[in-house]
Parts: C-alpha cells; structure tokens; sequence
C-alpha cells in the first residue's frame, strides 16, 4: 500500500472504518432527536414567527413603518439583503472552487455550508420583496405587454439584475446541493427500518444504485456544475455591489466595489460557516470528521479575505482624497469623523482587526477563539454594510436636509425574524439530512484517515486482491488521493 508523509495531520481522526463513517453521520437522522435540538428549534421558530408577523404588518401597512425618512430611503432593508446575499456565498464557493483545486478537506465542511448558501438566499431575497411596499403588484417586474400602460422593465437598472442573478443562483445552488446528496440519501434509504422515512429517502434519492456508471455520472455533474457556479459567485455580488456603484452618490459610486464586495461575501460567508460547524459538530458529535485542521484551514481564507476587504478601505480614503472631489473627501470624513463615528470604527476594528489575529498559529487554531471570531467578522460584516448605506446618504448637498435614521421595532424585528427563520431552515436540515457528505467522506478515508496515515504498511478493510469495500483497487486509489492532496 502506498503510504504518504505524514507531514500533515490526518482528517478523520479515530480509528475509524467505512461502517463507523456511516453509523455516524446516520445516527442524528435515523435515532430520537436530542432535547437540545427542540428547545434550539422552539426558540428559532418564536423569533421567526415574530419576524413574519413583522412581514405581515408591514405589507398590511406601509413601509413608513421603517425608519427611513426623506434623505434616507435605503437603510436596513438594503442591509440585510447584501449582508444575507454576502453569507451565501460561502457554500458555493467553499463547495465549487476546492472541488475544481481537488482540496480534501472541503468534504467535511461542503454540505452544510450549500445548505447555508440556500437558506440564507431565502433570507435575502424576501428583503427586496417587501421592499416593494406593495408585493401584490410584484409582478408588475417583469416584461409586460403594451395594454397594461408602459410598464416595460428598466433593463438598464441593476436592480433588475439582481434579480436574474439571485435566482439563477439560487437554482444552480439548490441543484448542485441536490446532487451532492442523492447518494447520501440512497444509503439512509437502505437503512430506514419504518415505512414512511424509506418511502420518503427511496423518492429522493432518484434510484441510485451506487454502480460504477452511476458515480461516473454524479462526478462528470458534479464537475460541469462546479464549473458553472465559480463564475456565478463572483458575478452575483458584482451585480449587488452595482446597486451602489452605478449611481453618482460620493461614497457609492466607486469602480472598486466589485471586487471588494466579493471578497466581504467570501469573508462573511466563511465566517457563518465556522459559527455553524462549530456548533454542529459539538451537538452531532461529529468530532473526528470536523476538527482543528479544518477549522485552521477556513480561518486562513477568514484571514485572507478580511485582508483583502482591509486594503479595500485603505483603497477608497485613499482615492476619496486623491481624487480631488470635496463632496467624495467629505463622505469619508464624515464616516469616521461624523456621528455614525462608532459604525464606521465598529466595522474597522471587527474586519480589519480581528482577523489579524489569526496570524498567531495557536489562536487559528483554538475553537473557543475561532467561534468568537466568527461572530465578529459577522457584525463587522453588517457595519460595513450600513455604513455605506446610510453615512454616504444621511447628509445631503443641502445642510438643511441632513437627517439621521434610526431604525423602528418593525426593523429590528424583521432582521431578528429572518435569522430566526434561517435557524429553522438550518436546524431542519441538519434533523432529517446527513450534515456530512458521507459518500465523499468515504473516499479520503485511505489517504488521511488516522489509522492509515500514522500504520506502517496495514491492509484495513481489504480482501484478498487488495480491494477496498468501495471495489476500487486501493494502490490506485491511494495513489490518486495522494497526489491530489
């Protein structure tokens, strides 16, 4: 057997086998659910339950019921619905771009973080849906004939953009999620012992049968589709960070914010999947499978990325003075200087800052600091945001139409509300879905699973001719996993 260096640490720990890889990442769907997770689902379903009531009364009512005022028509509506887009870009990317670089350690991390990406679209896209005030004339969006009065779209608004770019990749995101799992859902199927879960898994699992042709099949899809959806994150926040950067307003109109916006999504994004998978792995008791090489390795790309929105900043007060344009210089000036002072530095410190720190191998390393961390980049991530919303517009050319916005409970409420819902969408997720991709888990276990990584020469789990369980003649196998490591 061929045996690799062990210079990396492995990424199964334990001494596991292709059966314990199963009985784990099936026991949370197939056992009694723990306690925790109905009073963690209770809770998210009150906090969501408010938000849609929040909906509610608002359509019901007018969106004078916001804090917005006459100089700032945008504030936290538009927020949450770059912050929301921001955080589900990380599945896909995490998914798509490190299966196209063959990286391993994405098997751990892949399926929660698309799931991520899927429900946190959700969020985002109800945002511009009551945005519109009045959501029963929607439709009133799309290309309508003459005889309705001229209500033909404006295809020059990159509004409309958003609106493709959203839902294509949602559908693509929800594909690539799909297929990822059919054989996943194949071997719950062949486990369910009662009638209804095994008529349920036996639907969505599309007849896989696990022969060769069909993972022939699944890894050519999985391919096309990855390829597909890398060009896709980058030009869905392109196209959001345009909602600013078409117009003329200092402070928004900025050829930079395409590339920074994509690199604050990635940031974020990242930083929502450590949240999750840090939680997930304590409750699932999936341990061995997510551990601190995962964790260091996602804490490299937090670092990274928050690097790259850091210069961002640097690039924009740098061209607000360079540039020669009083209004552009005063934007920035009164973004740190002015009275949201404390957004501007709130949102420096948290993605400027912090990820600096992982700098220092014991803290990238730690758990405990690594799920702080996580949380930060996320408030720094939704600062950022607002700031560039409400201080470039809060004081106009006209001193006397200066105003400040403060947000309303039905505000605070729908933002709290859609977080709520995201928890209830994750958490029923992880309750009847493997949370691992289990299949994929499978293939690494030669390569980096503990035991073969640190035995000398040892025949796991073959038979005579020296196949493994999966059929695949294991030198071969070994060899491929080797080098792609």
């Amino acid at each position: 057997m061929h045996k690799e260096a062990a210079i990396r640490e492995p990424l199964i720990l334990g001494h596991k086998t292709y059966h314990d890889i199963t009985e784990d990442v099936c026991r949370p769907i197939e056992d009694k659910a723990p306690r925790m997770w109905y009073i963690l689902f209770g809770i998210a379903l009150i906090i969501g339950l408010y938000g849609v009531g929040c909906i509610l009364y608002l359509l019901g009512t007018g969106i004078g019921v916001w804090g917005l005022n006459k100089t700032i028509g945008w504030a936290w509506d538009i927020t949450n619905f770059v912050w929301w887009v921001g955080i589900g870009h990380a599945g896909t990317l995490i998914s798509a771009v490190l299966l196209l670089f063959r990286q391993k350690w994405r098997m751990a991390i892949n399926r929660s973080a698309e799931a991520m990406t899927i429900f946190a679209v959700f969020m985002a896209g109800t945002f511009p849906l009551i945005h519109m005030g009045r959501l029963w004339v929607g439709y009133w969006t799309m290309p309508l004939p003459n005889h309705f009065g001229s209500l033909w779209v404006n295809f020059n608004s990159p509004l409309l953009w958003d609106v493709f770019a959203i839902s294509t990749y949602l559908s693509v995101g929800l594909i690539f999620w799909y297929i990822g799992l059919i054989p996943d859902f194949a071997t719950i199927r062949d486990r369910a012992k009662r009638p209804v879960p095994k008529k349920m898994y036996t639907l969505l699992a599309f007849g896989w049968s696990g022969r060769a042709k069909h993972w022939n099949r699944f890894e050519l899809v999985s391919l096309v589709l990855a390829g597909l959806a890398t060009p896709l994150v980058f030009s869905v926040h392109s196209i959001v960070s345009f909602d600013f950067a078409t117009s003329v307003i200092p402070g928004w109109h900025t050829t930079i914010f395409p590339p920074y916006f994509v690199a604050g999504a990635v940031f974020s994004g990242f930083a929502m999947v450590q949240t999750l998978m840090l939680v997930m792995r304590k409750a699932m008791n999936l341990e061995a499978y997510i551990h601190t090489r995962h964790v260091e390795y996602m804490n490299i790309v937090i670092m990274v990325t928050g690097s790259i929105v850091g210069v961002a900043y640097l690039t924009e007060l740098f061209v607000s003075w360079y540039s020669g344009v009083e209004y552009e210089q005063y934007a920035f000036i009164n973004r740190a200087t002015g009275p949201y002072w404390w957004a501007y530095w709130s949102m420096m410190t948290c993605n400027v800052i912090s990820p600096q720190l992982m700098w220092i191998r014991r803290l990238r390393r730690s758990l405990l600091f690594t799920f702080v961390i996580s949380i930060v980049v996320n408030i720094g991530m939704w600062f950022e945001r607002y700031v560039i919303i409400v201080t470039s517009i809060h004081r106009d050319y006209l001193p006397s139409s200066w105003s400040m916005h403060f947000p309303s409970h039905i505000d605070l409420g729908i933002y709290v509300g859609t977080i709520g819902l995201f928890f209830v969408f994750f958490l029923l997720f992880a309750r009847f879905f493997p949370v691992l991709a289990l299949n994929e888990v499978k293939t690494i276990l030669k390569s980096s699973g503990e035991s073969y990584k640190n035995a000398p020469d040892t025949h796991h789990g073959h038979d005579s001719h020296g196949h493994d369980n999966h059929g695949h003649t294991s030198t071969e196998e070994d060899n491929n996993n080797s080098n792609n490591q």
